[in-house]
C-alpha cells in the first residue's frame, strides 16, 4: 500500500503482473474473466450481509478478490459498491439503530481510519494480505469459540467502544473488514437482531463515506477501478435486497455454517500468500 511522490500517487496502485493485473491498468477496467468469476459471488455475499442476513460475512469480499488482484486495488473497487449498498440499507434501517453505541464507536473508528491513512506509505501488498487473512481467521475462530456461550448481556461502554471502534476503523480502511471488531463489541450486549443490523448499517455507512477522501488521495479510486466498479454495480442492490428479504423469512444457521467455513479457508490462503510474500 505504497504512496507515490506528490503528483504520481496513482502509480503506487498499478496492478502487478498476475491473473487480472495483466489486463488492467489505472485507466481501464479489468477484463480478466477469472476476476469476475470471483467478484460476482463476493459482491452478492457482501450485499446479503449488509442487508442483515448472516452477520459479518461481507468480510469475505476483499479476501476473495485478493486471490486474483492486489488487495489495495480490491479495496478501491469495493468502496463505491459498498456506498451504493449503504444508501439502500440506510433507508431500510433508518428508524432502527442504537445511537448510544454509535456515538461510543465512532470517535475511535475515525482515529483508526486516520492511522490507516498515515500507514499507507509503509504497508506492502503482502502485509495487507497478512492483515486481511489474520482478521478473517480471527473472525471465524472467535465465532466458533463463542457460539455455545451463554453469558448475561453487557452494557454499552465508552472505553471498550473506543478500542474496538479504533480497530474497526483501521481494518475497515485496509480491507473493508471492520465487522469482526464491531461484533466483538456489540454482540455481548445481545441486542435485538434488527437493532444490531441497523446500528451496523449506520456505523459502516459513516465510515465508508469518510474513507472516500483518503482513498481518493491515495489513488485507490483511479479510473480503472471506478470503471470496474461500474460494471459490477448492478450486483450491489441485488445482493442487498436479497439480504433484507432473507433476514425476514429464513433461518440463517445452515447458510452461516457454510460461509464461516469459506471465510476460514480463504483467510488461510490469503495469510499464506502474505507470509510467503514477506519471506520471499
Amino acid at each position: 500500500m505504497q504512496v507515490c511522490p506528490k503528483g504520481n500517487r496513482l502509480a503506487a496502485f498499478r496492478p502487478r503482473a498476475g491473473a487480472a493485473g495483466r489486463q488492467s491498468s489505472l485507466y481501464f477496467m479489468i477484463t480478466d474473466p477469472w476476476f469476475y468469476a470471483v467478484a460476482v459471488p463476493a459482491i452478492l455475499l457482501t450485499g446479503i450481509s449488509k442487508g442483515g442476513f448472516a452477520g459479518g460475512i461481507g468480510i469475505i469480499a476483499v479476501p476473495m478478490l485478493a486471490l486474483v488482484i492486489p488487495p489495495v486495488q480490491a479495496a478501491g473497487i469495493m468502496l463505491p459498491l459498498l456506498i451504493v449498498m449503504d444508501a439502500i440499507a440506510t433507508w431500510s434501517y433508518r428508524n432502527t439503530w442504537d445511537r448510544t453505541n454509535f456515538a461510543m464507536l465512532l470517535p475511535g473508528a475515525l482515529a483508526g481510519i486516520a492511522l490507516g491513512t498515515l500507514m499507507a506509505s509503509t504497508v506492502s501488498d503482502s502485509a495487507v494480505r497478512l492483515i486481511i487473512g489474520g482478521v478473517a481467521i480471527a473472525f471465524v475462530l472467535n465465532h466458533w469459540r463463542k457460539r455455545h456461550e451463554d453469558r448475561p448481556p453487557t452494557e454499552p461502554n465508552l472505553a471498550a467502544g473506543s478500542v474496538w471502534g479504533g480497530v474497526a476503523g483501521f481494518t475497515s480502511f485496509v480491507a473493508h473488514a471492520g465487522s469482526p471488531p464491531f461484533q466483538i463489541y456489540m454482540l455481548p450486549q445481545k441486542p435485538d437482531k434488527t437493532l444490531y443490523v441497523g446500528t451496523s448499517v449506520m456505523f459502516f455507512t459513516t465510515l465508508n463515506v469518510v474513507k472516500l477522501f483518503p482513498y481518493a488521495w491515495l489513488g485507490q479510486l483511479a479510473p480503472g477501478n471506478l470503471w470496474t466498479s461500474a460494471v459490477l454495480l448492478p450486483l450491489a442492490p441485488i445482493g442487498l435486497l436479497t439480504g433484507i428479504w432473507l433476514h425476514n423469512i429464513i433461518d440463517e444457521k445452515p447458510f452461516f455454517r457454510l460461509i464461516y467455513i469459506l471465510v476460514f479457508v480463504v483467510g488461510l490462503k490469503i495469510t499464506y500468500d502474505g507470509l510467503t510474500g514477506l519471506l520471499g
